[in-house]
């Protein structure tokens, strides 16, 4: 029986990746605490596994004293000095104590330190391979939902996809594949769990680089993220080349790499925006598809003044002011729209000009540039 064990346990060494000697060290103190519990054992008790010949053996450690008390704990001079005639009173003798069914009882222990060892290799392991994916984005297949969840299986691991996490223009049908980004990942006690989302800026973010090119391999950076998740977004890129068109390489031909995204994400409106250093032409770019006449600069409060012509006022400010509050999130400054009509009568404005702040930008609503 013991030999059966022994190669039970390198066999699943080995098909699970775990240390031997982790197992025997393991099934050592299962061992230990078995026989404790099988033969009520108070005492200290050593457990010797000897895996060339196979054999298991429990020794308890024993007091030598004259008249013995308590068998478990103590014996006598006489029989320790049967086992060595060097032994004196008080000295501690480990003796064999082996039950004849150790072998049913050890079967029974390494059966649940094994599974347990396993266990937790097999979390260890999937820990491993799932905590570098952090911010990133992977690919899984819907298994099931309730109101509050749904169950993505991502290979070694289900995740669930919190309500709050969920795009809210979107519907999750079973057996769907869908991509989601990894926002963090624990190991509990209960096993690693992943966290994810649809609606995370990063999403956006990752789709660009898998789909873009250059800012894969770093030529476009993307400087910022604007985002409500399901309706619309804005995303402002960077090129140091001047030769290269940060805005454009986003774009794709006739718009195919981004077209991709919105596909990928149901349809959610994309502005692509030119980052710049002047918060005049970035502020102006941002608040795309909406012309620019003038922008004024508080720098103390990092706020701007937008002064736009007097047609174009709801277009910048957007529906429930959605591309206002998008452009001064992309930006991190403040912004307060005002039509060229109303900036004239505070005097914001008093050169007549139909010039308008040049920009760089895309919109999912620049109809001509799939034409």
């Amino acid at each position: 029986m013991s030999s059966q064990l022994f190669d039970a346990i390198e066999f699943l060494a080995e098909e699970k990746g775990i240390e031997k000697e982790i197992l025997i060290e393991a099934l050592e103190a299962a061992l230990i605490s078995a026989y404790k519990k099988n033969f009520k054992s108070a005492t200290n008790v050593r457990v010797e596994l000897n895996e060339e010949k196979g054999t298991m053996k429990v020794f308890s450690r024993k007091t030598i004293v004259d008249e013995v008390e308590d068998t478990q704990q103590e014996i006598s001079l006489s029989e320790a000095k049967q086992i060595d005639p060097n032994y004196e009173i008080d000295d501690v003798i480990e003796v064999e104590v082996t039950p004849k069914d150790f072998g049913r009882i050890a079967a029974q222990a390494a059966k649940q330190v094994v599974t347990q060892r396993v266990r937790e290799a097999e979390r260890g392991v999937i820990y491993s391979e799932y905590v570098d994916r952090e911010d990133d984005v992977m690919t899984g297949i819907i298994q099931r939902k309730d109101p509050r969840f749904v169950y993505i299986n991502l290979g070694k691991i289900e995740a669930k996809l919190a309500e709050a996490e969920q795009m809210p223009t979107e519907e999750y049908n079973i057996h769907d594949r869908i991509k989601v980004y990894v926002t963090k990942v624990e190991n509990t006690s209960k096993g690693p769990q992943i966290y994810i989302s649809r609606s995370h800026p990063g999403l956006l973010k990752r789709l660009f680089e898998m789909e873009v090119p250059e800012i894969y391999d770093g030529v476009v950076e993307i400087k910022s993220v604007a985002r409500e998740a399901g309706d619309r977004s804005k995303i402002s890129v960077y090129a140091d080349n001047p030769d290269v068109d940060a805005v454009g390489s986003c774009v794709g031909p006739r718009g195919q790499r981004v077209q991709a995204i919105v596909d990928e994400l149901k349809g959610e409106k994309i502005d692509i925006v030119e980052w710049d250093e002047d918060p005049v032409v970035y502020v102006s770019n941002a608040l795309s598809p909406s012309k620019v006449i003038e922008v004024i600069v508080n720098e103390e409060e990092k706020a701007t003044t937008v002064i736009v012509p007097d047609y174009q006022l709801s277009l910048a400010i957007g529906k429930r002011g959605q591309n206002a509050r998008l452009a001064a999130k992309l930006t991190g400054w403040k912004i307060d729209i005002k039509s060229e009509t109303e900036a004239r009568n505070q005097g914001l404005l008093t050169e007549e000009t139909d010039n308008t702040v040049e920009d760089e930008t895309y919109s999912m609503n620049d109809n001509d540039l799939f034409e």
